[in-house]
């Protein structure tokens, strides 16, 4: 049985090795080593207002405005929930060497992209755990271009009194979860990424991979009757797991690995892990409906940018900067996240890109098998 005791790093070890191994550098290569998916597609959104004087930054490159760092004095990002832990590590180093004040709002990324969308608020950076939602929601209306940057597999997390905890392990894990005395939890699916792919972990065991599934059809259903939804960010189940209101949470490997509790290790195929051509035919037979859309299963790539409604682009196009470099990279890593090394920019919104983060980027017009 495959399971993570506090400390162990043996799986995200294994998938930076990988990394290393198949790509040369190229980030197509090193994200078919660890992901995997298709294209898939959320529902498109409109609304929301602009703000603010040349908020596009695009590739001028110009960092002119501002204070000595050439940057504005404050700045605003919205983020994903599972990004807190490595934005909030980078802050103050960030604020130091730039003298910009940073200022945070984490959520689920489907609502933290509603907060443009449809609530016609501002930010300077956006950070979605699913970079279709930059793609499809964010481009053309409020956005030019983004950047995928970061990686991450789906787990399972438990305390060590939960029911089950000394049987359950890789091999067996949905035989644990359906017992009766079990209460499952994760995200929201209709505001966080991470919620309906914890639903697609469940849906694709069920689903034959190599003509094989882990469980029947019946065993999904008992899943879905053990699991809740107590909040809409990942970032508030670990209190839930700690305090016993939940037995069980389904949410990012990066959140289980940096925390004090056990976690189980998912097979490659229901972890969302692995962008080759075969899991992404797989991974596309899982779906999703949710009152803010309807979402397709696919590679687990995370996607930022600087929305054009930015009041401090400069600043805004500086951070994503800082995450393409080797800085940002070693906080990524150290919090369980796999970097995507160079960050990936689409093709043809290359002249859209601040210059600076072009410097630091590979222009392609897929990832893998992931259409930018």
């Amino acid at each position: 049985m495959t399971k993570q005791r506090p400390g162990d790093t043996d799986g995200r070890a294994s998938r930076r090795r990988f990394l290393a191994a198949t790509g040369a550098g190229a980030a197509a290569l090193g994200l078919a080593g660890c992901l995997g998916g298709a294209s898939g597609s959320g529902t498109s959104e409109g609304g929301g207002s602009s703000s603010g004087g040349d908020a596009t930054g695009n590739g001028s490159g110009d960092t002119t405005s501002g204070g000595a760092s050439g940057l504005e004095d404050s700045m605003t990002i919205f983020h994903a929930g599972s990004l807190a832990p490595p934005f909030s590590t980078a802050e103050p180093d960030f604020e130091d060497e730039h003298g910009v004040d940073v200022n945070r709002e984490a959520q689920g990324s489907v609502a933290s992209t509603q907060k443009i969308t449809q609530q016609g608020r501002s930010a300077d950076v956006l950070g979605t755990s699913d970079f279709r939602l930059i793609r499809n929601r964010i481009l053309p209306d409020f956005g030019d271009w983004y950047a995928i940057f970061t990686t991450n597999a789906m787990s399972i997390q438990y305390r060590e009194d939960s029911p089950g905890a000394d049987d359950i392990g890789t091999d067996n894990w949905w035989e644990v979860l359906t017992r009766d005395d079990v209460t499952i939890g994760h995200s929201d699916p209709a505001v966080d990424p991470g919620g309906y792919r914890a639903v697609m972990t469940q849906q694709l065991g069920a689903e034959a991979f190599d003509g094989e599934r882990l469980y029947d059809d019946a065993t999904y259903q008992k899943l879905r009757e053990n699991s809740v939804v107590p909040t809409g960010t990942e970032t508030n189940l670990e209190g839930q797991l700690e305090s016993g209101e939940l037995d069980y949470v389904f949410y990012y490997q990066s959140i289980s690995a940096s925390s004090g509790l056990p976690y189980v290790e998912l097979q490659p195929e229901v972890d969302l892990s692995k962008a080759t051509s075969e899991y992404a035919s797989h991974y596309a037979k899982a779906e999703v409906e949710t009152d803010s859309g309807t979402f397709t299963g696919a590679p687990i790539a995370y996607g930022i940018t600087v929305p054009s409604v930015a009041e401090s682009p400069n600043a805004g196009a500086k951070w994503v900067e800082y995450f393409a470099t080797d800085a940002g990279q070693s906080v990524l890593e150290e919090l369980g996240l796999v970097p995507v090394d160079p960050i990936v920019v689409p093709e043809a919104s290359g002249d859209a890109v601040p210059e600076n983060v072009m410097s630091v980027a590979s222009a392609q017009a897929t990832l893998g098998p992931l259409e930018l």
